[in-house]
């Protein structure tokens, strides 16, 4: 079911629910909304376990984009949602979307459980680190209306092979990735002080204090690896995970039953506590 909800500042965030069960809401990364990405086919494959809701983040697909941004107003718009699921939710992020999940699970917004697949964290010399001019780049693009060169340059930065890089102009795809290039600055904005080749600021996700799984690909590259075990370490109450024969682009398929394990724990121990 499509729906909307006025964020804290009146922009409105477009949403679609299906399923039934305890609400959880799914967090995109980069580029990703849900008329371009994985969330409506991990909602597909949760939606007998819970209410899943999907939303296109500020500024993509149908939503809003009131300005100027910050991480603030993504966390009031993913607050919002909360609120119209009935004050609590499970919380799903992958890649910067789990650093948005993070950065609100630190405020008292309704989050009960949290999960986070392969939030970006460059800690050490395993992979260099997000170039120090890459947002000014970023930007100059975006000003320069070279919305293909900003996501060319993203493309670059996370690792994306140079030779794949040149196919994706011809991908069909391509169209809708220029058309939300303009959000790229808010993934940098997420991630600002977690890619640069140092460890974690400290006390960052002291706060987050609800049950969170962190999951890292089997196949994904050792930085990552590194990145999902420091995020792990400055977490006070937290499972990690790898989840073997995956990579960055996790298959719905493979990742569901164990959010679905994950996010029903709590209920199923209390369930046969009562029996």
């Amino acid at each position: 079911m499509d729906s909307n909800v006025k964020s804290n500042d009146g922009t409105r965030i477009a949403y679609e629910t299906t399923g039934s069960g305890p609400p959880l809401v799914l967090v995109d990364g980069a580029l990703c909304y849900r008329g371009c990405g994985p969330s409506r086919s991990l909602a597909e494959q949760l939606a007998g376990h819970f209410t899943v809701i999907t939303y296109d983040r500020r500024g993509r697909g149908e939503s809003g984009d009131g300005g100027p941004y910050s991480v603030e107003r993504e966390v009031e718009d993913l607050e919002a949602l909360i609120e119209a699921a009935g004050g609590s939710a499970h919380v799903y992020g992958i890649s910067s979307g789990g650093a948005l999940a993070l950065e609100a699970a630190k405020r008292d917004i309704g989050i009960d459980r949290l999960a986070v697949y392969e939030a970006p964290f460059i800690v050490d010399d395993s992979r260099p680190p997000i170039d120090s001019d890459y947002v000014p780049r970023l930007n100059g693009f975006l000003v320069a209306e070279r919305a293909g060169d900003a996501v060319r340059l993203f493309m670059r930065q996370v690792g994306v092979p140079a030779f794949f890089v040149k196919l994706m102009r011809f991908m069909p795809a391509w169209k809708k990735l220029k058309g939300v290039a303009h959000t790229l600055p808010y993934d940098a904005a997420l991630m600002q002080g977690t890619q640069d080749g140092r460890p974690l600021p400290a006390g960052r996700w002291s706060d987050v204090t609800v049950p969170t799984l962190v999951v890292a690909g089997g196949k994904s590259d050792a930085w990552m690896h590194h990145g999902q075990r420091a995020l792990a370490d400055a977490l006070p109450n937290v499972r990690l995970e790898t989840l073997e024969g995956q990579n960055h682009m996790v298959k719905p398929k493979a990742l569901a039953p164990m959010l679905a394990e994950f996010f029903a724990g709590d209920r199923e121990r209390v369930a046969a506590a009562s029996r």
